[in-house]
């Protein structure tokens, strides 16, 4: 009996390859690590100011803060959790920004889940960034998604210059130069 292979028989095979590789979470994972993008920064015109820091957070690996000691600082913000694929993706790039910038920028992730969830993660993954709650509301223009990733990035006057929902590349060059023309302004 000869088997032959057809374009249907190759067709059928990288389909259900490609169908394997994206319901596997670390292979979904691993894809969209490979396909994360720098995050578009926003127009001028286009960018919205936040209109209060009045935003309580609770420490989760590090100490409770108000939003408000971070005024006239560049800051990143990233609402997260452990179980979201897009989020574990874009979580070694974050990491590795965060290992360069800690010192000159201000980082807040946000979760809504526990201390033990997130310290066995991070330690899973080597990962040491500063995680809170919100204990209060956020400014309502960082609460534009309810989808997670969703990142900001905000200039020293309060301004959103990159509003991301989605993984994306936050150790790109491009990305760390917007970051350090950030500082220098």
């Amino acid at each position: 009996m000869k088997f032959k292979i057809t374009k249907k028989t190759i067709s059928n095979i990288i389909f259900t390859i490609a169908i394997v590789v994206l319901i596997y979470p670390p292979t979904r994972v691993w894809v969209m690590r490979q396909i994360a993008f720098s995050p578009g920064v926003e127009s001028v015109e286009d960018r919205e100011q936040i209109s209060t820091y009045q935003w309580n957070l609770r420490g989760v690996n590090t100490s409770d803060i108000n939003f408000e000691t971070l005024k006239g600082k560049v800051i990143f913000v990233n609402f997260w959790a452990t179980w979201c694929p897009p989020c574990k993706a874009e979580m070694p790039m974050i990491q590795k920004l965060y290992n360069d910038y800690k010192d000159k920028v201000a980082f807040v992730f946000v979760t809504n889940e526990n201390r033990e969830t997130v310290q066995s993660f991070f330690e899973k993954n080597q990962y040491h960034l500063p995680v809170y709650n919100a204990i209060s509301i956020p400014p309502k223009e960082l609460t534009k998604s309810n989808s997670i990733p969703a990142s900001y990035l905000i200039d020293k006057s309060g301004d959103i210059v990159v509003y991301k929902v989605g993984a994306a590349d936050w150790n790109s060059r491009k990305t760390r130069m917007l970051i350090d023309n950030l500082l220098t302004d």
